[in-house]
């Protein structure tokens, strides 16, 4: 699988972009929606973990990597998928969970997450050690961050030799949008210089060569860099081809890679095709996906008080609000504004904060009541088309609630997999 991810820099090359879809997402119907899609086309699936997400000690998803990789698998098989189809990857792997501890510290527990991580089966590993820990700025110097990234590339090629595992491709840098999205309103966001850039090309490079990983460093796919895209809580920042030229024409100089692009969620088909033939093929989605779900759900939700006797009004959007409003640590600092304004950006906001609530307990049984009240339930077409008018005639015909959250999350995957096809 990681042939796939290696013949990226030379497809561009060749004048035949192609990329991938990365489902940066451990939500479950996300996930199904995403290996749905894989075995309907018959192509690579790569769906991602990041550090505070998923890690040794559990992370919000209370999943170690083993663990996480344990739970792809079993919707993988449920569905029917090819499991050598399936590549997953680690993102932002460093001390960021631990960044207000002392270096020292927060490293060591990188390491070993890093390791895990690597064993576990995760082949595709973005390090980013670009935080400051106790004691530090909070942006390092590229030379620190590369002396860490280096020190946790030697931890994963230590333990996949060690395992007897295929060796990872790495993804290093640092100049990403705010994981999540922006808290706040954006005008515009600046590409990155090209001569940063290749600054932070050329000290990794150097940094790695010095500590023996020279063949680690050979297997580095793609760098982070900031392609001018993002999204607020409000408002999306699309891609201008325009303002990214002369970072992209940096990869005619540094022909062993890419570049990666984060955020690029909310999008429009134009722009993920225009990201791919630039040169930004690895296309990270996450909160877009969840948002999609979200939508879908809560409109499923105002189906359901319409026709199902008892079901109540709104239940599930009731739970959620209880949920974030008794634990509100997920949102708070993200979303800004009075009472009316941080209730609409609790539950509609481009950042999805929601995403985080739906594992609780009391949510996923509000989910689970909602799949049931209208499991085998015609819903009328004039009801789908008030809430759901882009759900096809099939799927809401079939009388399966979940079938439409999946068409949900599914008509968002559909525009990067038409993104990420090659060029013929």
């Amino acid at each position: 699988m990681t042939d796939l991810l290696l013949r990226l820099a030379s497809a561009r090359r060749d004048s035949t972009p192609f990329g991938i879809t990365s489902v940066c997402s451990a939500h479950p119907t996300v996930l199904r929606a995403a290996i749905r899609r894989a075995v309907r086309t018959q192509r690579e699936v790569l769906i991602e973990a990041t550090c505070n997400q998923v890690n040794q000690f559990g992370g919000y998803t209370g999943m170690k990597p083993s663990e996480f990789v344990d739970f792809v698998r079993a919707i993988a098989a449920e569905e029917g998928a090819d499991a050598a189809k399936i590549l997953f990857g680690g993102d932002h792997l460093g001390p960021n969970p631990w960044k207000r501890e002392a270096p020292e510290s927060a490293m060591a527990k990188a390491e070993a997450m890093v390791e895990a991580y690597v064993r576990a089966g995760f082949t595709k590993i973005h390090l980013d050690a670009s935080m400051g820990c106790a004691g530090e700025p909070a942006a390092l110097d590229d030379a620190t961050i590369a002396k860490r990234a280096a020190r946790l590339a030697l931890a994963a090629e230590t333990a996949a030799k060690s395992a007897g595992l295929p060796l990872p491709v790495y993804i290093l840098g640092t100049e990403v949008p705010v994981p999540g999205g922006a808290d706040h309103v954006l005008d515009h966001v600046e590409p990155t210089a090209p001569e940063a850039a290749q600054a932070t090309i050329a000290v990794h490079r150097e940094i790695f060569q010095e500590a023996g990983l020279a063949d680690a460093f050979s297997r580095v796919i793609a760098f982070v860099v900031q392609p001018g895209v993002e999204f607020g809580a409000e408002n999306v920042i699309a891609y201008e081809p325009a303002r990214a030229v002369r970072l992209a024409a940096l990869l005619d100089e540094e022909t062993q890679f890419v570049f990666e692009a984060h955020s690029t969620d909310y999008q429009t088909a134009e722009a993920l095709r225009a990201l791919v033939r630039d040169g930004f093929p690895i296309l990270k989605v996450g909160p877009g996906l969840t948002f999609a779900y979200r939508e879908a759900a809560c409109a499923l939700d105002l189906i359901a008080s319409e026709i199902v006797v008892g079901y109540g009004d709104r239940p599930l959007m009731r739970t959620l609000e209880a949920a974030m409003l008794a634990g509100p640590s997920d949102w708070q600092g993200h979303y800004h504004g009075d009472e009316t304004a941080l209730r609409v950006q609790r539950h509609y906001s481009y950042s999805d904060r929601v995403r985080y609530y739906w594992n609780r307990p009391e949510v996923d049984a509000a989910v689970r009541r909602l799949n049931e009240a209208l499991r085998d339930v015609a819903i009328p077409e004039t009801l789908m088309h008030q809430y759901l008018p882009l759900i096809p005639a099939e799927v809401r015909l079939a009388r399966d609630p979940e079938a439409i959250l999946i068409a949900a999350v599914d008509m968002v995957l559909s525009i990067y997999d038409q993104a990420v096809s090659p060029v013929r």
